[in-house]
């Protein structure tokens, strides 16, 4: 099965060529998918960016699969469920159709940093998270390092997949001096400045006080932090992120969320992407950043190392984000070193690569449902 160990996209093998001559297709040869999720409907948050893409990615494969959205009144051979919604998993009752779902998050990621989870609640929406995962047929990781800790919840590895995140280059890509310039002027940036972009919402585990710290100890960098507060007073820690945002220093500027669309515009007036965050899976900004190949200077995070595999400027304190920030705003040498850095994760998440992997993998755990199941 394709990377059942958590390999890399890169030593997966395609084996979806010759399995459209067998099992149950519609008439037209193709498998049917209804895709579930309600992401949508809370602005400025990476799984809703995740979801978006991976539906326009399989929708191009439209000689394999007729892909449908949020159509319960439609019968599907697979039913891939992108959020945890109650509702969703009454459908996953449903055995007839092949179950998939997304790992966005762990339950230690949701109540450690993101969202205030009363202690009597805790327990409970543990056990629902992982109830979730466990129903599927198939759980898909976007980081190969959350399939030990998956395990460690007494989920199978069997039924755990990795195929990453991808982002596309027709919305990502450089859009030249004149764009940003103008997002410059939008935000009242100086078009001489170095700018320093942070984005996602706006939570403990983003990092956002090491991210103002910083700036604060680099006065002549421009910051912005591109999100808010996508779940309001829920969000972990709200009461001092919101005394910051109000009251932020000089050099910060909060933009507070921002459309999707409009990111690329953010991307294209940055000079370097800081991830300060504390715990993630594989956050979509970085992908959009990468597209347009600007350097990143990134936590130091185990979660990163096989999936980046080297190609960032990692720190694990303010002392040492303060430190590289400092040499690529002063080195130019060094900022293009990091920019072809980012170049490399840019080619190496391609569509084409990102898209067999899901081909193969959307064939084959269809083909071999029921043998699963046992």
């Amino acid at each position: 099965f394709l990377n059942r160990e958590g390999r890399k996209p890169g030593k997966t093998v395609p084996c979806y060529n010759d399995q459209r001559k067998e099992g149950p297709f519609m008439e037209n040869g193709k498998l049917r998918i209804n895709m579930y999720s309600s992401a949508d409907k809370v602005a400025g948050q990476g799984v809703g960016s995740a979801y978006e893409e991976q539906v326009a990615l399989v929708r191009q494969a439209d000689d394999l699969f007729d892909v449908e959205v949020n159509r319960p009144d439609r019968d599907a051979d697979i039913q891939h469920f992108h959020t945890i919604d109650p509702i969703f998993f009454l459908r996953m009752r449903n055995k007839k159709p092949l179950n998939v779902a997304y790992c966005h998050f762990l339950p230690d990621t949701v109540m450690d940093g993101s969202l205030k989870v009363p202690k009597p609640l805790r327990k409970l929406v543990a056990d629902y998270i992982i109830h979730f995962y466990n129903a599927a047929d198939h759980l898909i990781v976007v980081n190969p390092s959350f399939i030990p800790e998956l395990e460690k919840y007494g989920i199978p590895r069997r039924k755990i997949r990795y195929i990453p995140n991808y982002v596309s280059r027709e919305v990502f890509h450089p859009l030249g001096e004149e764009t940003r310039q103008a997002a410059r002027k939008h935000y009242s940036i100086d078009p001489e400045a170095f700018v320093v972009l942070g984005a996602g919402q706006v939570q403990t585990r983003k990092g956002v006080k090491d991210f103002v710290e910083t700036a604060k100890r680099l006065p002549h960098l421009t910051f912005i932090w591109a999100g808010g507060f996508s779940f309001g007073k829920m969000t972990d820690g709200y009461e001092e992120l919101k005394a910051i945002m109000d009251n932020p220093p000089a050099n910060v500027v909060f933009t507070g969320i921002v459309p999707r669309e409009k990111m690329a515009e953010l991307y294209n007036m940055t000079d370097v992407l800081f991830v300060p965050s504390y715990n993630e899976l594989f956050p979509m900004t970085i992908l959009e950043a990468a597209n347009l190949h600007v350097p990143m200077v990134i936590r130091d995070l185990d979660l990163y190392k096989e999936i980046l595999q080297g190609h960032y400027m990692k720190g694990d304190s303010v002392d040492e984000f303060t430190d590289l920030l400092h040499t690529l705003s002063s080195n130019p040498k060094v900022y293009e070193q990091y920019q072809d850095e980012s170049r490399k994760i840019s080619q190496y998440y391609s569509a084409e690569h990102v898209l067999t992997m899901w081909k193969a993998f959307y064939v084959e755990a269809w083909k071999y449902k029921d043998r699963f199941r046992t």
